[in-house]
C-alpha cells in the first residue's frame, strides 16, 4: 500500500526548491538576465506562493506565516537587508489571495493575479531600495528597464508551471 505524501511537506519542499532556483538561475545566467540597462528578476519563490493561493488549501498550508517566513530568509540570503522582504511577500500573498477570490478560478484569472503580484513585489522592492539609497534609478528607468522585463520573465515561468502544479495539488486533494 502506497502512502501518500501531505501536500504540506510538498508546499514547503517546493517553497526551498524555488528559492535556490532563484539564486541558481539568477547566478547562472546573470549574463544575460543582468545585463545593462535591463534586469529580468526570476521571481520562482513568489510564483511558488501565489500557486499556493490558487490551488492549496488556505487553512492547512498557512500561506501568511510562510510567506513571511521565506521572506526573511529572503532578506538573509540574497538581499542583505532584513526586514524588506519579510513585508512584502505576506502582502503580495495578502492581496493576490483578496482578488483571485473575487475572480473565477481559471488561467486567465491567475494570470492577471500573478500580474499583479508580480508588479507589487517588484515595485516595493524598488520604493525600498529607493529610500534607502540603495538604487539610483528613475521611475521611468524603473519601469522600462525593470518591471516590463521581469513582468516577461516571470509570467513565462507561471505559464508553464500554472498546470503541472494545478495537476499536483488536484491528485492530493482527493
Amino acid at each position: 500500500m502506497r502512502r501518500r505524501i501531505p501536500i504540506t511537506i510538498i508546499f514547503v519542499v517546493g517553497q526551498f526548491i524555488a528559492f535556490f532556483l532563484d539564486g541558481s538561475i539568477s547566478q547562472i545566467l546573470s549574463g544575460t538576465l543582468y545585463k545593462y540597462p535591463n534586469s529580468l528578476v526570476p521571481a520562482l519563490t513568489l510564483l511558488w506562493l501565489v500557486l499556493a493561493v490558487f490551488f492549496g488549501d488556505r487553512k492547512k498550508l498557512h500561506l501568511g506565516i510562510w510567506a513571511a517566513v521565506i521572506g526573511f530568509i529572503f532578506d538573509m540570503y540574497y538581499t542583505g537587508l532584513l526586514g524588506v522582504y519579510v513585508f512584502i511577500f505576506p502582502l503580495v500573498i495578502y492581496l493576490c489571495q483578496s482578488v483571485y477570490q473575487m475572480l473565477p478560478p481559471n488561467f486567465m484569472s491567475g494570470f492577471l493575479v500573478y500580474f499583479l503580484g508580480i508588479t507589487v513585489w517588484t515595485t516595493l522592492g524598488f520604493i525600498a531600495n529607493a529610500f534607502i539609497g540603495q538604487t539610483s534609478s528613475s521611475v521611468a528607468q524603473y519601469l522600462v528597464n525593470t518591471l516590463a522585463p521581469t513582468l516577461a520573465i516571470n509570467l513565462v515561468f507561471m505559464a508553464l508551471a500554472y498546470f503541472p502544479v494545478a495537476s499536483l495539488y488536484r491528485s492530493h486533494r482527493r
